[in-house]
């Protein structure tokens, strides 16, 4: 067990933990959640070992093998596939003694090397390697790539990739889903959900903590509080204590108001999709959590336009690309006032090729693009925190768009997005990330648009950040088109989707689950055409190559085959705990008042024990699965 005991720490003189206490028990997926600031990085710096508590104690199982995802990578010559393995470093250092005893002619070292390299699934690494790359993203031709090649954004997915191949018994992640598209957090989202070992993970997308964790520790006032289950259930459980102190109840009245305002805006769309009924539900949810939220620093609203045309934009049997590259083809798209479009498809597919040609930035192949006499574009992509003046303060910032108004005017303006006395004033080039990324949307958003582009909007915004740009988003009148891998936004802010793929835009009759399905169904498909069984009378020229993948498949079930047992043997070993636990449960003497501690130990190990269980009953399926997919390609 992590065992953190009346810690303190400071960091250049300010308090971060004071008196600070927590237990995680092994097995169990923590988020960890809390304002920017309040201790988050540290904390995971605490448990990698790179800085130590000023007071108290910290305990940890030793010999946990602990694996965490980098923030930065330099350019390298290596490979994506050799960079990713690399993260296995018991593997690597496996085959530095095989080379060594290879080069010394020592046979028995050479045995012993290859026995551990067969006991840690050495032999399939580079195809473990490549489905960790696959699922996040990278393409066959890019895996061969060099990490130097790569842009920063994609090198982080590659230290992703490699936290994820590295064995471990503890693993942290800082952020994981900020630079993925929608595919690849819910392809990260399923192999989390596997993962046996204890996760502790910072991530500001909610819908991601609600499928990932098990308990949430949230960062407040120096202190760290764990709450039992999901993010959802934190902020009920959250709401229900701060409700208790009357003035953030009286301000959670007029939230709630403000919130019931919103069903009845979107009451009479219910019935037109399945995405507004969702958001319907959503909203309604809302009152029950919405005292988590009333203390949140960020209050503000997106500046309208005073005029608008309708339609605002529309693009008519449009060949978009670059020169003589299309991308997609025939696109049309009529945005009105108030509508309100999602775009799905995978990285890659055309999305942002969609948003620039929206925007002007690039004109049709073929087609049209006509716009309305009255539109005004607002326009957020990640590149535009490269365009601001490091030099400038916030405040400066909108005072340049609009001279005319006054400056506490602006002050209260930007205020609304925690903008407030010399953090109004002083250059940015010192704020962070999301510091940044909030002053391009108060950009954005004080530019009166009718008109929203937003592609990726929640990168680097926290949680409350995010809850506040949901808000905004519902009372904005304008028209809407949202590209982002945060599904909490997308569910409450989007009446419709609308699918880029295979150079092709589509409507998506359907919502976010059906999407994922959707997705699923592309991958198997894919990967049965790409299945090609040898034929077993195979002659001639090709007899000898035919004879030789037969062998190479054949290799391949030996390692399907240990897989298997050893998941059997872990589930027989795990069976019979299961069995221990539940004949201890039994013990009426159990449940004296004096052994109340001891029973509330014996009842978690059993919830460990059985979710443990599933996880290796799944893990044996898919390896049994793939276990007889290989047989029957040999003709086993």
């Amino acid at each position: 067990m992590i065992a953190l005991e009346n810690l303190a720490v400071r960091r250049g003189g300010r308090v971060l933990f004071a008196g600070a206490s927590l237990a995680i028990h092994p097995g169990q997926h923590v988020g960890i959640t809390g304002g920017n600031g309040t201790g988050k990085t540290t904390l995971f710096k605490l448990l990698l070992g790179e800085l130590g508590p000023d007071e108290g104690n910290l305990r940890m199982p030793t010999g946990w093998r602990i694996a965490h995802m980098a923030q930065e990578t330099r350019a390298s010559a290596r490979t994506a596939l050799e960079h990713v393995i690399d993260g296995d470093r018991a593997l690597r250092d496996i085959e530095r003694r095989l080379a060594t005893a290879e080069a010394a002619g020592d046979d028995a070292a050479l045995a012993a090397a290859h026995a551990e390299l067969d006991a840690c699934d050495g032999y399939n690494a580079h195809y473990r390697a490549e489905q960790l790359l696959h699922g996040l993203g990278f393409s066959q031709a890019e895996v061969s790539r060099p990490v130097s090649e790569f842009s920063g954004g994609w090198r982080i997915r590659l230290n992703l990739a490699q936290a994820l191949m590295c064995p471990s018994d503890l693993l942290l992640l800082d952020e994981p889903t900020n630079h993925l598209d929608l595919d690849a957090t819910q392809w990260l989202e399923d192999w989390l959900e596997r993962y046996p070992g204890t996760l502790l993970l910072i991530s500001h997308d909610r819908d991601f903590l609600d499928a990932v964790v098990t308990h949430i520790v949230h960062i407040e006032q120096q202190e760290m509080r764990l709450y039992r289950g999901n993010y959802s259930a934190f902020e009920v459980q959250r709401a229900e204590r701060l409700a208790q102190q009357q003035a953030l109840y009286q301000r959670q009245q007029t939230r709630i108001k403000e919130i019931e305002s919103f069903v009845r805006r979107f009451r009479a769309k219910a019935t037109k999709a399945r995405q507004a009924q969702s958001r319907l539900k959503e909203l309604e949810r809302m009152q029950t959590v919405a005292a988590a939220h009333v203390d949140s620093p960020f209050d503000f609203r997106i500046r309208e336009a005073p005029k608008v045309s309708d339609p605002l934009l529309t693009l008519l049997d449009a060949d978009l690309g670059y020169g003589e590259r299309r991308v997609l083809a025939g696109v049309r798209l009529s945005l009105h006032p108030g509508s309100r479009v999602g775009l799905l498809g995978a990285n890659g597919a055309g999305k942002s090729t969609l948003i620039k040609a929206l925007l002007g930035e690039l004109a049709p192949l073929a087609g049209q693009r006509t716009a309305g006499t009255h539109l005004r574009i607002g326009y957020y992509a990640q590149q535009q925190l490269e365009v601001l003046d490091l030099d400038a303060s916030a405040s400066l910032h909108v005072q340049r768009l609009s001279p005319e108004v006054s400056e506490q005017v602006i002050r209260d303006f930007i205020g609304g997005f925690d903008f407030r006395g010399d953090a109004a004033l002083t250059p940015i080039r010192p704020f962070s990330g999301g510091e940044k990324a909030r002053l391009a949307l108060a950009l954005v958003a004080w530019q009166q648009p009718n008109l929203l582009l937003l592609d990726e909007p929640t990168n680097h915004l926290d949680l409350e950040m995010r809850q506040a740009l949901t808000l905004a988003l519902q009372e904005f009148g304008g028209a809407l088109v949202l590209v982002s891998h945060d599904r909490y936004l997308l569910r409450n802010c989007v009446d419709e989707f609308h699918l880029v793929e295979d150079g092709r835009l589509v409507p998506f009759d359907g919502d976010l689950d059906d999407y994922h399905r959707h997705q699923q169904s592309r991958e198997r498909a894919a990967q049965a055409s790409a299945a090609t069984p040898v034929e077993d009378g195979a002659r001639g020229a090709r007899g000898k190559e035919a004879r030789q993948q037969a062998a190479a498949k054949r290799a391949q079930v030996a390692p399907a085959r240990n897989a298997v047992k050893k998941l059997e043997t872990q589930m027989e070993k795990l069976g019979a705990e299961l069995a221990a636990l539940e004949s201890r449960l039994a013990d009426q003497g159990l449940y004296e008042v004096a052994r109340k501690t001891e029973l509330s130990a014996v009842q978690q190990q059993l919830g460990e024990c059985r979710r443990r269980l599933e996880t290796l009953e799944t893990e044996w399926l898919e390896a049994q699965e793939s276990l007889e997919q290989l047989e029957r390609e040999v003709g086993l």
